[in-house]
């Protein structure tokens, strides 16, 4: 029996039906949750020069650098290096345009758990790792490209918030996957 087989012999597995469909109804919000933030984040990396030059500008205009200069020195740092590198040496950004690619790529993968969750949880598993694998590449690449820690401290960040809905999204689907076990003839 199935999450879209509506005939239930029992209250049980009527009940058992519903919290399948329930559980397959929260899995799939979460992983457009989540693939909505892999492609926010890839399609943000080809703009990157312009976006860093708004959001300096927006700090200056906001007049952020009265309470926290070194966020505002940071910008502007990153500002002249992206507009200088980009006049000089406009082929360094195709370096990011690969970044964005792969968001986008690891953001179709997403797309087997959401069609059937159980069958597909590796790739959980795979964004599990993925997301595990940010925190020492910040701390290993952020203090040699020079980095400052409180900026390092927000790419982990993403790791982190990334991590929290492929729990729950795990979780979520063992769970499915034993209410499709139970309610299978033997």
């Amino acid at each position: 029996m199935t999450v879209t087989d509506s005939s239930a012999d029992t209250p049980t597995e009527a009940a058992a039906q519903l919290e399948q469909a329930v559980l397959l109804r929260r899995v799939r919000a979460w992983l457009i949750v989540f693939i909505v933030g892999l492609v926010l984040s890839g399609v943000t990396a080809f703009p990157l020069v312009t976006e860093v030059r708004w959001g300096h500008e927006l700090l200056v205009a906001w007049g952020v650098e009265t309470w926290l200069p070194s966020l505002v020195e940071w910008f502007a740092r990153v500002r002249e290096g992206l507009e200088a590198t980009a006049a000089d040496y406009p082929f360094i950004a195709y370096g990011t345009d690969w970044l964005a690619f792969a968001h986008l790529v690891i953001a179709v993968a997403f797309w087997g758990p959401l069609r059937d969750p159980v069958r597909n949880i590796w790739i959980i598993d795979f964004g599990l790792i993925a997301c595990a694998g940010i925190i020492p590449l910040a701390l290993i690449a952020g203090p040699i490209r020079d980095i400052p820690w409180g900026w390092s401290l927000i790419d982990m960040s993403f790791g982190v918030f990334g991590a929290i809905p492929l729990l729950l999204v795990r979780r979520m689907i063992k769970r499915l996957e034993l209410l499709q076990a139970d309610v299978r003839p033997a």
